[in-house]
């Protein structure tokens, strides 16, 4: 890709989305579109200081492509409602299922290559072992309203005859990092275990429901947004084959490793203590996550992970304690 090159990003104030086009730029890139919903000012500060082309409010979008006609050279399609205690499925079909859509539609029709955002939430309980062979798609029973829309797509997607030059859909496991700021209750556990940290002194983890798992051993794939970022940018640098791919570390950890490295990041002894689930998450909550990475790997990307440790570590001491963003 050329440095000049003009590259979409949907979702561009929000968490992901933001970090993306900060590595965008770091990349040597600036020619960039964002596009989001802008009246939601509390995300406004995740693009400070970030170079980009042009602003386009995510409603308009569609009317701006038809009337401007830019040549686009990449999509990410990053953007998507994903709150998971919401619970009204119209307002993730709208935004999850068709406008992601359009998107695709307009991204084959001008042969622009296209990344878009799916979730490891489309697995469910992990019935299929999450496994991001094409097959098991159709059967997959996802827990809550955001990961059925994330499905749906994806299903779609499979079934369509035309599609872009390239296109990867990515199954985002557990990500935190920087810019989550604006999130609330949907933020990360380590940005709320460092809050708790800085307020009482120590950190509420929810109780387990599930026999199998004792109080804090539940089990998720905690990815680090800097590996999404690289992701991103070599499957645009790339273009492999493609496909919808897990996008985790492939290792487990328990939310009591990662409470107690967000205390070694901020150099206080842990002190976990354990709550019970609010009663909205409960039926819906998964136990265990743990992305199968083989296919990623085999189309050629190699680089490694960071570890838990290192990861909340950056996060931590980098930036939330310094209030900075990426």
């Amino acid at each position: 890709m050329q440095k000049d090159s003009k590259i979409v990003v949907t979702g561009a104030a929000g968490f992901i989305g933001s970090c993306l086009v900060g590595y965008l730029n770091y990349k040597g890139y600036s020619n960039i579109v964002l596009v989001d919903d802008f009246s939601k000012k509390d995300k406004l500060p995740n693009l400070e200081k970030k170079r980009f082309s042009d602003v386009i409010e995510r409603d308009e979008f569609f009317e701006w492509l038809f009337e401007e006609k830019p040549k686009i050279d990449f999509f990410f399609h990053i953007g998507a409602r994903t709150d998971t205690t919401e619970f009204n499925y119209a307002i993730y079909q709208q935004l999850n299922v068709e406008y992601s859509k359009k998107v695709w539609d307009y991204c084959t029709v001008h042969n622009i290559p296209l990344v878009y955002a799916s979730s490891a939430a489309t697995y469910g309980n992990g019935e299929y072992d999450y496994n991001d062979d094409h097959d098991i798609v159709n059967v997959l029973r996802p827990l809550n309203p955001y990961g059925n829309s994330k499905n749906e797509f994806d299903k779609w997607v499979l079934h369509q005859r035309g599609h872009p030059t390239f296109w990867a859909g990515l199954k985002f496991f557990n990500v935190y990092g920087p810019n989550e700021y604006h999130k609330g209750r949907m933020a990360s556990v380590i940005f709320h275990s460092f809050n708790q940290i800085k307020k009482s002194g120590l950190v509420k983890l929810f109780k387990s429901g599930n026999p199998q798992y004792k109080d804090g051993q539940q089990l998720r794939d905690f990815i680090y947004v800097k590996d999404i970022l690289k992701v991103c940018f070599w499957l645009m640098e790339h273009q492999p084959t493609s496909g919808i791919y897990n996008l985790g570390t492939g290792k487990a950890r328990s939310f009591e490793d990662l409470a107690k490295s967000t205390f070694n990041g901020m150099d206080i002894s842990p002190k976990i203590q354990f709550v019970d689930m609010p009663d909205d998450i409960r039926s819906t909550y998964q136990y265990f996550t743990e992305a199968k990475m083989t296919k990623l790997r085999s189309v050629g990307y190699m680089e490694e992970f960071y570890s838990l440790e290192k990861g909340v570590d950056d996060y931590v001491r980098n930036y939330l304690a310094k209030g900075k963003f990426y």
